[in-house]
């Protein structure tokens, strides 16, 4: 039998706090630590984890070509070089043929600079708003001094933002080619530290995403040559200058910027076309608009029907969301993730028939299941 000194000791509160509360707050404090080291490094390598998600991007875009030249007998390798070498083709020509429409519009432009200036002043004189302002001697009176200091400057930063670009297109280059040609061995690294059951949805994944990817990228492409073609007749009988670059740009920005890419790309046409003649700028704009319409109706449906089934909107807030988190690159890559998404999470999700008022149709408000159906 106990004593009651020791009774009373025993419902004493003890000294100290309990052993686990010091286990928890190093835990705590190490995750914090952690946490915060892990949002440094990805804030300082944002760039290249953008530059390693769009090689990422390209690489499995690039994939169906590949097989494509593996089933002809190919090496993987050569077929990796043949498909990559007209990508950079393909971008090297776009840059190219650019060059001398962007040369010769601002040439044009800062020709008749006085001549629209003058237009605008007398189109404010009609008004009744004068304005002092002579554009035959605005460029005496100016500072040429600082107009030059400014002009400078501005070159030195064109300079280092386009070594900045072609160091970062160099570097996705690179990881887009090994990217491509190492695939069956970065895919067989990466499923080795898996239990077989995630090794199937990883692959199930993974081949998802190279047909979604890959039927965009290859439905656009073709939608893009079509609208080049088409553009670059219609700019030639219209009689506009640099038809054909014209032409590259719009069927680019009409095929990979979604819904309003054809307004968009058409925006420099028209530009140009005004430059030139008011009544071409018409012309464009009337072909904008048509071929718009039978692009949406007879051409996609038909080369489109078997890629990607995204509802216009869906395919407009993806852009939106992508454009946000990562510029243009974002933008385009937006939709064929989201596409690979809807594939894949429709894949697991079990659709049944949709009864009563909720489907829409009068003659089952009872509640009653569709025909056929019990």
């Amino acid at each position: 039998m106990t004593s009651p000194d020791r009774d009373f000791e025993m419902f004493q509160p003890r000294d100290g706090m309990p052993p686990w509360i010091p286990r928890l707050l190093f835990m705590v404090l190490w995750l914090a630590l952690v946490t915060a080291a892990t949002v440094w490094a990805a804030l300082r390598l944002s760039d290249l984890l953008v530059s390693l998600f769009i090689a990422l991007f390209l690489s499995i875009a690039l994939e169906p070509g590949v097989k494509f030249f593996e089933s002809r007998g190919l090496k993987r390798g050569a077929g990796t070089g043949i498909m990559f070498l007209g990508l950079v083709l393909f971008a090297l020509g776009s840059v190219v043929a650019m060059v001398p429409l962007v040369a010769g519009q601002l040439g044009t432009l800062v020709e008749r600079a006085p001549d629209y200036a003058q237009q605008v002043v007398d189109l404010l004189a009609e008004r009744g708003i004068d304005v002092d302002f002579d554009p035959d001697t605005f460029l005496k009176d100016a500072d040429i001094g600082a107009i030059a200091e400014g002009v400078a400057g501005g070159a030195f930063g064109v300079t280092s933002g386009v070594l900045g670009l072609v160091l970062r297109l160099l570097t996705i280059g690179l990881f887009t080619f090994y990217m491509t040609a190492e695939a069956p061995r970065l895919r067989r690294v990466i499923l080795s530290a898996q239990p077989p059951h995630r090794q199937t949805e990883i692959l199930r994944a993974y081949d998802l995403a190279i047909g979604k990817t890959g039927g965009y990228f290859y439905s656009r492409l073709l939608l893009a040559v079509i609208a080049g073609i088409i553009a670059w007749g219609v700019f030639h009988l219209i009689g506009l200058p640099f038809s054909a670059a014209l032409a590259l740009w719009l069927a680019v920005l009409s095929q990979f910027v979604p819904v309003v890419g054809t307004y968009v790309g058409g925006v420099l046409p028209i530009l140009v076309g005004l430059l030139e003649d008011p009544i071409k700028a018409v012309w464009v704009v009337v072909f904008v608009v048509i071929y718009q319409q039978i692009e949406n109706f007879l051409i996609s449906p038909r080369i489109t029907a078997r890629t990607m089934a995204l509802h216009p909107a869906v395919a407009f807030g993806a852009a939106l969301a992508g454009g946000s988190l990562m510029g243009a690159p974002g933008a385009l890559m937006a939709l064929p993730v989201a596409a690979s998404i809807q594939a894949f999470a429709g894949s697991y999700i079990d659709r049944h028939e949709v009864v009563g008022r909720a489907s829409g149709d009068p003659s089952l408000e009872d509640g009653t299941p569709g025909p056929g159906r019990e």
